[in-house]
């Protein structure tokens, strides 16, 4: 039966016991379930791969459904909570009046007991390591027998000293218990408390109910887990996660951490969370957990969440903010709190324990108390981590400083007895948990399987357990996912679990096969017993090889005791360090050196030296050698001849400084921010008015770090943005840009508020609030409130930016930048998904979206570069570091993990420096990666002719270890008289940078700076110094670091508490450009990575994923088959017997390729990446490839060279490649000895010679650095989980958030930013202590902050410099928004004008004076410049010659080379839809308070003489508009549109109604007049046709909409003239006669509307100032007014109504004195114009016009004698818009697949000939062959301008070559004399009866003239020649016929010519 699995048992004895237990167990009816057993001891890999698939599948359909509910369902009949009090404090661990309960708090302080009362501890299962103090009167309390308690109960509450509660139930209330269940004081009162020694108050013995201990088990599971499901809504503590330790609690170990690994896929309870330890790789003789059979789920990661137990939200002590979260190997929680609200806020000392080492108290305790025996710490050499497991725990009294007690194993359990409710909430049928037995035996038989240096990890357990449930119910869950079944047989769900009987026997069975490593201990009546045989064990020694002991105790009621002892030394300091929060961390180790505990690891140290004592030896070396150590920075040391310059200093010339620019992916990130803002402004919810800022301001918050402060400040100096912006004038100083950069330090509140105070009074700038670096310290402020007085920084960052000023203020927009956004994309955040911003991906789909000198380098490259197929890989662990670290952990327990580390670190490079100084011995009391790292440093200045060197980063962070690291080091440096070879330097967030003045001397020089003064403030300054750079602080704050950085050196970061944020904020250190330029062949491609261009690489740090190429340097484009993914041999440097003898750097870059093809195991080394991190090198420089010695050539592709025929290398790429070469010349690569620089030249092509040495700093610029990790670390990094994914991008995202459930999906390589972004919204709440926690009860559904941003990108990708370029393109984008592109033409034709006698003289009038301006001729000629292309006029004087016409611009043209200005937009200028500002909100309709605009439709009819019928025109009406006009009754039928008196006089009322007619721009047409009117109340009617009605309503939902019959859609704006103008004339007599009723005579009604063009955008008043009447002195200037003071000023002219047009000039920036010196002029008025409907009556436009109509209407204006009149002092500016208008009008062919273009010239045709028709109307048809091509018609008209075509009653375009004389048919028009003139030309257009024959004899034209008939249809054509009797002067042939290209259906019209006889 056990055979039946694939895999092989690892012992045959093994194989046989479990076989027998199997059997056993099936006979006895007791199903062990068997795939269980199999999935935990059978490799089944190969069934497992096999099954990927499928299963896969099901995992997914069961997370979709289950994403619906994240709070699991309550016991049935939960007990309700009334609501509290309104008001009220509803904090756990306080009282409803807000006084603080806890014992922790208040044990020290006086309590007033009154006489009869005791002080007893209450337990609320929302802090359930906390106990609430109460005064209850002792007479309703237990003797000591349990007996004699009075029911019911008398308390006091002693926080607010309210006393009198008669009632449990009254005070659990006011106690905020918040219980799920009856409250009884049986089951919460639990201990009484006694004063200790000192007096403080402390835990005393149990209060003995009666039978308390004998309490259903069901009743306590009930209450745990009922606890676990409050509703996420509820009101959370704030106060409920301080971090003081209370006497024997330990702050940082949660109820419950949560699981967080890959495995997840399944919804489950909400947890917390913890950054942990990870397991080791997989052990050869105990193989990892394999996949489940079944399930085939991925392996738990090793770092993770695990399930806790607690509400999520109303946290107690364990689920401190502080509490990092916890779980390596699950079983941690609480690791490092990046949060940094940690080491802010108070502790109080622990009473009666010495120093800061903490113990929980487990979370029920019962029963005789266990004595921890003294000295245990020191004979067991760890202290013991006891883990709670199921029933009850006993009371440890004792030694309680020498052990640890968790609760995470029992929260582990109750979340696995809750898996099924995630099921059945669902709807699924009732599924039974599963069994403590079964938990008890899996944990037994996880713990057997892990290797010896392996830490269990919750999260394996919650795995194991999940698999096993759901194999259990496999029928129910694929019921309930209906998935395809999966190929197993379901183990059937009736079979009876394990008995409690059988379980110690089946315990003691599986550990008895693993060597001791697990030892089980049976107990009889309670875990006291137990615990106690395993300290007198543990004493003894008899547990030496034992590292879990497992106690259980099952004789009672079948239900069962018990807990797992993890007693293993390595096992222990892991899991027991890693409960501790960063605070606690760092204050154990501070302890730890203030005491001199350390001293004795110094006299362990001293001990192992043969020599002597350290020390002693540097001293003697000292003496030896003073005087004899030379400088290695002067030119005479290095091996090569040095360059030197001008003043003979030497030059460095393989290394160049780069110039700064912004990169192609700057560029586009800028551009998307850009966009992001736009789009906000463009929303519908008027957040963002971008139009009324005229400039852009910001603020750089970054956190309290000197060196990021001086960072950018200099970027922002040397950016130029302060000048973009109009900040600063030239030259800009350091001290204005330090205006702009806040440091979040404690000075910080007084600099912001000045800030805000700027914003308030700026409203017209934009403020751009940058939040740099935004993951750093996301503590609520409330933290602050209750922590104010210890550290006024806690919570800064939300006081700050999240103030109700800068979410209120309209005109701050928050920018949040950082390279781990996790915590910001939480439920509760306040950041829009859609408002988020991405770092792009560099290629898509093979194709190089951005041209870029340099690849990126970031995590998933240097976890790529350990792919077997590279040289040494760049992420490395050193084994023997471990190794010592492991064995003096074991002789020192007593002293923190991190301590030994760094003291074992500082020697070996001591030991590495006295060993390359001359000490050769001491080679063996250092690590080879420390004595590589220590050659490299030392002699690297001395490849350089400058002294060039490269840095080491030493990360440190703690700071206490930092200070003892730099002082040792310094000194072991003095003693070696190695001062000015390299410098050591102490980097610490809060203070500046100290260099010593030899190497500040050396900066200066080679960067050429002059300043005496000084001194490198960055770490970016250090460029090229030889140093080592001791870097401290729990974070780094963003400091970049050069490109001279050659060794990251991560050996002593906190490995113990990682969360992914941590994790890669620390490896972001390492983050690096090197040069596109080199392609780097790579051997098989990490599958993980192998994801196409558009999805993520493994870190998914956005779209990064592009990043994956660099290594390839751009082959992009070849797709790559599944390569076996493999591991390089040389991860353990110790294996690599290159690292050992070689420097690194140099081997890293060698080219040791192959022409044949080499074996599998020796792929080809890849050349090195080239380049500097920020520019591009010279190509020159590029291929000198540095190698470390030996004659070796480098030489293109060419025929000689076969290309590889492995996988990885492939063809057709420019890669290098090295033929090859003798093995001693591999094999030789000591950097010291690099003297040799001979070459052997190789006959080949292109042959490259190579410099042999080279500056450092040149080779460090071409390729990334080398990182060394812990091998926790480094194992968690190059595990992948079954995503693809490392086991880091599983970890819990940030310390302050939690995971909702564990029943969630995992993350997935192929996603991308914007999907994982997604995801950590859905999986993740923020912890309490979180400034986003209370986010969500602010009651909006729509939580977002609508300007708030956020920008993600790899860490140093170049992200300040891309928003620094948002900044510039958004300023530039504001003043472009408030500029306008307006027509500035001068007037045409101005030499034409007539000298006429009469000019307007009374030049200072302000109105025109009518007899006057009677006397005035009216002035023919256009002089708008829109008619350039038009016909001229001709009128009474004038003599053209030919020439003074230009030639005719292309048709295409006419728009595009129309000359614009930019202007800026006044305050009364009109816009359009995409303006918002507070002020015309309600005009516009869309103000958030109001409804959207409702109207109403209105039918307004009404005969028309012209047309012959009856029009129909539809007003829509908005409610708000409806008094403007008349109806029958309200909301009756319409009856006019109310029109003032002549005589109004009111100054805020504009009297003429408005009417803009417009087609295809609704988005564009300025028709928001509000600003414009200053406000004035006026009647604007917008007209529209009929098709376009919907989309004008959306936009201006507040506009009245005069809509045109359907018959005009396709009408030009002719018609719509036509139709305005009836429609007022009719409403015109209506007003009349309504008004006459009312006693207003009909003359006094106001005559005049606005007909207005819909791209008028500002107007114009010149003011004049004449010196006297006919004085030559004239001067005048032009300024911006609104249309109400033109309005107002020309409805107030004397005699008004006696015109009948007034207009104005067209703005133009070249006008002439002269045309503005007249002040009135009576000519053609075009675009804006006021008009006289009355006197108009008998003047019509013609409907059918396209073009031209306005100039048509004006001399049939003129011509029936009325007067026009032009305002000139007033212009109007004209917008150019590029879309809409008279361009709307598309002439396109009827035959619909033709695509040939149209010509003019097509546009007409013969009649009844096979030609295209064409889709438009005749009329446009007409008017555009006639402008382009009526030089067919009219032959001897073309430049003739002496001789005109006569045109008669119309005015037509002919083009600009041929002239017309226009003359009205109609009996007493004015007309031009034209007895004298002879025309060359007649053109009569549609004539109508007033054109006689008798009309047309008066008129004289050249022999040769040609005549043009245009009419309707062909039968009126020959009327027409009949009554007119054409004929008799005209001669016609048949062929001069034609008709307009239109169908029949269409109504061509027709025309006929003649030649005059």
């Amino acid at each position: 039966m056990g055979n039946s699995y694939a895999g092989q048992l690892k012992s045959t004895r093994f194989e046989e016991v479990l076989h027998n237990s199997i059997e056993a167990s099936l006979r006895s009816n007791t199903l062990v379930p068997r795939p269980i057993f199999s999935q935990l001891y059978l490799e089944a890999e190969q069934q497992l791969s096999s099954l990927e698939g499928g299963s896969r599948a099901d995992n997914e359909e069961e997370e979709e459904d289950g994403e619906g509910g994240l709070e699991p369902s309550s016991p049935p009949n939960a007990y309700q909570l009334p609501p509290p009090p309104e008001g009220c404090c509803t904090t756990d661990g306080f009282c409803q009046a807000g006084k603080d309960l806890r014992l922790v708090s208040i044990s020290s302080e006086p309590i007033e007991v009154p006489a009869g009362f005791l002080l007893v501890g209450a337990k609320s299962p929302s802090l359930p390591d906390h106990l609430l103090v109460c005064a209850v009167d002792k007479r309703f309390l237990p003797d000591d027998n349990g007996h004699n308690a009075l029911l019911g109960f008398s308390g006091n509450c002693v926080g607010c000293g309210k006393k009198g509660f008669c009632y449990f139930t009254e005070f659990s209330n006011h106690i905020n218990l918040k219980l799920t269940t009856q409250p009884k004081k049986q089951k919460h009162l639990k201990y009484y408390l006694v004063r200790n020694a000192q007096g403080t108050l402390t835990k005393g013995p149990l209060i003995c109910w009666k039978g308390s201990e004998f309490r259903s088990r069901q009743n306590s599971a009930n209450t745990c887990s009922s606890s676990l499901f409050p509703p996420l809504e509820g009101s959370g503590s704030l106060a409920a996660f301080p971090t003081e330790p209370a006497p024997g609690t330990n702050p940082s170990v949660p109820v419950g951490a949560q699981q967080a690994g890959p495995a997840s896929d399944h919804p489950s309870v909400t947890t917390a969370t913890g950054p942990a330890v990870f397991n080791g790789k997989d052990s050869p003789k105990h193989p990892q957990l394999v996949k489940s059979s079944l399930s085939a789920l991925p392996r738990p990661s090793a770092l993770g969440i695990l399930p806790n137990s607690g509400p999520p939200k109303k946290r107690h002590k364990g689920w401190s903010p502080e509490s990092k979260s916890t779980t390596d190997g699950g079983f941690i929680q609480g690791g490092g709190n990046r949060a940094k609200h940690g080491p802010s806020m108070p502790c109080v000392p622990q009473a009666g324990l010495v120093g800061p080492a903490s113990v929980t108290f487990p979370v029920v305790a019962s029963g005789e108390p266990v004595s921890v025996p003294d000295n245990l710490l020191k004979i067991c050499k760890a202290k013991p981590v006891i883990f709670k497991g199921h029933g009850n725990f006993p009371y440890l009294c004792g030694n309680l400083n020498d052990v640890v007690v968790s609760p995470l194993l029992y929260t582990c359990y109750q979340n696995s007895q809750s898996l099924s409710r995630a099921y059945e909430q669902h709807g699924a049928s009732t599924m039974q948990p599963i069994s403590e037995e079964t938990q008890l035996l899996l944990t037994v038989y996880y713990l057997v399987q892990l290797a010896a240096d392996q830490v269990p990890l919750m999260e394996d357990l919650e795995q194991i357990f999940l698999r096993s449930w759901r194999e259990s119910h496999l029928t129910e869950i694929r019921q309930y996912q209906q998935a395809p079944p999966q190929p197993f047989p379901p183990a059937t769900s009736t079979a009876a679990p394990v008995t409690s009987a059988q379980l110690p026997w089946l315990a003691g069975l599986a550990a008895s096969s693993c060597n001791d490593s697990v030892h089980v201990i049976e107990c009889a009546y309670s875990l006291a017993e137990g615990l106690s045989e395993m300290f007198r064990l543990l004493i003894e020694g008899k547990l030496s090889k034992t590292n879990y002991v497992v106690i259980i105790c099952a004789c009672r009621n079948a239900a069962i005791d018990s807990c797992i002892a993890v007693t293993g030394k390595y096992q222990a300091r892991i899991l027991s360090e890693s409960l501790l929060s960063p605070a606690e961390y760092q204050r154990e180790v501070h302890y730890e050196l203030v005491t001199g505990k350390v001293d004795s690891l110094g006299a362990f140290f001293s001990s192992l030296c043969p020599e002597g004592d350290i020390d002693i030896l540097l001293d003697k070396f000292h003496q030896e050698n003073q005087g004899h150590v030379s400088s290695s920075f002067t030119a005479s040391s290095t091996k090569k001849t040095a360059v030197l310059d001008a003043s003979g200093v030497p030059v460095c010339t393989s290394y160049h400084q780069e110039p700064r620019g912004i990169r192609p992916f700057q560029l586009a990130v800028a551009q998307k921010l850009l966009s992001h803002v736009c789009s906000i402004a463009d929303s519908s919810t008027q957040n963002l008015d971008l139009g009324s800022f005229e400039k852009v301001d910001f603020l750089i918050c970054i956190p309290p770090s000197e060196v990021t402060y001086q960072q950018t400040v200099f970027r922002v100096w040397h950016s130029g943005v302060l000048l973009e912006l109009g900040l600063e004038k030239e030259p800009v100083t350091k001290q204005r840009a330090e205006q702009h950069v806040l440091k979040l330090d404690t000075e910080a509140q007084a600099r912001f508020k000045a800030f805000l105070q700027s914003s308030f009074q700026n409203p017209h700038t934009l403020f751009i609030l940058i939040h740099d670096h935004a993951h750093w310290d996301l503590v609520s402020s409330a933290v602050h409130n209750i922590y104010s007085q210890s550290d006024p920084s806690v919570g800064l960052v939300d006081r700050l930016l999240n103030c109700r000023e800068v979410k209120e203020a309209p005109n701050i927009v928050t920018l949040h930048v950082t390279s781990f956004p996790y915590a910001l994309q939480t439920q509760h955040t306040l950041i829009s998904p859609y408002n988020e911003i991405h770092w792009p991906i560099s290629y898509s789909n093979g194709v190089d979206l951005y041209h870029e000198s340099k690849k990126y380098f970031g995590l998933s490259e240097f976890i790529d570069s350990t792919l077997s197929g590279h040289s040494l890989p760049l992420l490395r662990y050193d084994s023997s570091f471990e190794a010592m670290v492991t064995a003096l952990g074991k002789r020192f327990p007593r002293l923190h993990s991190a301590v030994i580390r760094t003291f074992v670190l500082v020697q070996h490079y001591a030991a590495a420096m006295m060993a390359v100084s001359g000490l050769p011995q001491m080679k063996n009391h250092t690590s080879v990666e420390t004595l590589e790292i220590t050659q490299n440093l030392l002699n690297s200045p001395k490849q350089c002719p400058c002294g060039h060197g490269l840095m080491v980063l030493l990360r440190v962070p703690c700071s206490p270890l930092a200070a003892v690291a730099y002082e040792r080091l310094a000194h072991v440096r003095a003693r070696l008289a190695l001062e000015e070879h390299f410098e050591i330097i102490l980097g610490h967030p809060s203070s500046s940078i100290s260099v010593g003045k030899h190497f500040v001397k050396q900066l200066k020089m080679w960067q050429k700076i002059e300043d005496a003064e000084w001194r490198p403030q960055t770490y970016l300054e250090l460029e090229g110094l030889p140093c080592i750079l001791i870097f401290s602080g729990m974070d780094p704050h963003g400091e970049s670091l050069p490109r001279s950085l050659r060794y990251c050196d991560l050996r002593l970061i906190n490995s113990s508490c990682l969360v992914r944020t941590a994790l890669e904020q620390e490896l972001g250190l390492a983050a690096y450009f090197v040069s596109n330029d080199i392609p780097l062949e790579k051997g098989p491609k990490n599958e993980a990575l192998e994801s196409d261009g558009e999805k993520l690489s493994s870190t998914d740090e956005d779209e990064e994923a592009g990043t994956e190429g660099c290594f390839e340097a751009g082959s992009t484009s070849e797709q790559r088959g599944p390569v076996k993914r493999e591991r390089s041999h040389s991860h353990d440097s110790a294996s690599s017997s290159l690292s050992s003898k070689a420097s690194g750097s140099v081997l890293y870059g060698e080219s040791l390729a192959q022409p044949s093809g080499p074996p599998q195991g020796e792929l080809a080394r890849s050349p090195p990446p080239c380049g500097p991190a920020e520019e591009s090198r010279t190509p020159g420089e590029i291929q000198r490839l540095r190698v470390s010695q030996g004659p070796t050539v480098i030489s293109r592709h060419s025929p000689g060279l076969a290309p590889q025929p492995d996988s990885s290398l492939r063809t057709g790429r420019r890669s290098l490649q090295v033929p090859a070469a003798p093995s001693s010349q591999l094999s030789s690569s000591s950097s010291s000895s690099s003297g040799s620089s001979s070459t052997c030249a190789v006959p080949t092509a292109n042959v490259l010679v190579l410099q042999a040495s080279q500056c450092s700093m040149a080779k460090a610029c071409r390729q990334p650095p080398i990182v060394f990790l812990p091998k926790l670390v480094y194992d968690m990094l190059l595990s992948t989980d079954s995503s693809g994914l490392p086991k880091s991008a599983s970890l819990l995202p940030s310390p302050s958030v939690m995971w909702t459930s564990s029943f969630r999906p995992l993350l997935s390589k192929m996603m991308t930013s914007t999907e994982q972004s997604l995801y950590y919204r859905q999986w993740t709440v923020p912890r309490p202590s979180h400034m986003d926690y209370g986010n969500r009860a602010e009651g909006r559904v729509d939580s977002f902050h609508p300007r708030r941003l956020l920008l993600s990108g790899p860490p140093q990708i170049g992200k300040t410099g891309a928003y620094l370029q948002f900044l510039s393109i958004l300023s530039r984008m504001l003043i472009r928004l408030t500029e306008v592109d307006v027509y500035d033409e001068e007037e045409i034709n101005t030499s034409l004008q007539e000298e006429s006698d009469w000019h307007y003289l009374q030049l200072t009038d302000p109105w025109p004076d009518l007899e006057l301006f009677q006397k005035m001729p009216f002035d023919y000629i256009i002089h708008d410049p829109k008619y350039e292309d038009a016909s001229l006029i001709c009128s009474h004087h004038q003599s053209i010659k030919s020439e003074d016409r230009g030639m005719s611009r292309k048709p295409e043209d006419l728009y595009v080379r129309r000359q614009t200005a930019r202007m800026r937009l006044s305050k009364y200028a009109a816009y359009n839809t995409y303006h918002h500002c507070e002020q015309c909100q309600q005009y516009m309709g869309f103000h958030p308070h109001y409804q959207l605009s409702e109207s109403t439709l209105h039918v307004f009819a009404f005969s028309c003489s012209m047309l012959g019928e009856e029009i129909q025109l539809h007003f829509i009406i908005p409610k708000s508009k409806e008094y403007h006009f008349v109806f029958s009754q309200p909301g009756g039928q319409l009856e006019s549109m109310r029109l003032p008196l002549v005589t109004d006089k009111s100054h805020e009322h504009i009297k003429s109604p408005t009417f803009t007619p417009t087609t295809g721009r609704h988005e564009h047409g300025l028709f928001n007049l509000y600003h414009a009117m200053d406000g004035a109340n006026h009647l604007h009617v917008l007209v529209v046709k009929e098709y376009e009605m919907a989309i004008y309503k959306k936009y201006w939902p507040n506009h009245i909409m005069l809509v045109l019959p359907s018959i005009f859609n396709s009408a030009g704006v002719g018609a719509a003239h036509f139709l305005i103008k009836e429609l007022c004339y009719h409403n015109l007599e209506l007003e009349r006669n309504r008004q006459e009723e009312l006693g207003v005579k009909p003359q006094d009604i106001w005559p005049f509307i606005v007909i207005s063009d819909d791209s008028c955008v500002m107007w114009n008043a010149a003011d004049v100032d004449c010196a006297g009447e006919r004085s030559r002195e004239f001067s005048w200037s032009e300024r911006n007014v609104s249309l109400k003071h033109i309005m107002q000023h020309i409805e107030a002219s004397p005699n008004i109504t006696h015109y009948a047009l007034i207009g104005m000039r067209k703005w133009a920036s070249k006008t002439r004195g002269r045309e503005v010196q007249e002040p009135f002029s009576r000519c053609h008025v075009h675009d804006f114009i006021i008009l006289n409907v009355d006197l108009t009556q008998n003047v019509q436009y013609n409907q059918n016009r396209f073009t031209c109509d306005d100039v048509d209407f004006n001399l049939r204006v003129h011509s029936a004698g009325l007067l026009l009149c032009r305002f000139n002092r007033f212009s109007v500016m004209k917008k150019q818009i590029a879309v809409g208008g008279h361009r709307s009008f598309h002439i396109t062919s009827k035959v619909s697949d033709s695509s040939v273009a149209i010509v003019p010239s097509q546009y007409i045709c013969a009649p009844d000939s096979k030609h295209t028709f064409l889709a438009a109307p005749a009329q446009l048809l007409l008017e555009k062959f006639l402008q382009y091509h009526s030089h067919r018609f009219f032959p001897l008209s073309l430049k003739n301008h002496g001789h005109p075509v006569l045109s008669v009653d119309c005015y037509l375009n002919l083009g600009p070559q041929i002239s017309v004389c226009y003359v009205s048919s109609r009996p007493h028009s004015l007309n031009i004399s034209c007895s004298e003139m002879v025309f060359s030309g007649l053109l009569l257009y549609l004539c109508d009866s007033f054109v006689g024959a008798s009309f047309l004899k008066k008129f004289h034209f050249l022999k040769g003239a040609t005549l043009c008939v245009i009419c309707q249809d062909r039968n009126s054509l020959r009327q027409t020649v009949v009554r007119l009797e054409l004929e008799d002067e005209w001669q016609f042939r048949l062929r001069d016929e034609f008709q307009t290209a239109n169908a029949k259906e269409d109504r061509p019209l027709f025309f006929l010519t003649a030649r005059h006889i």
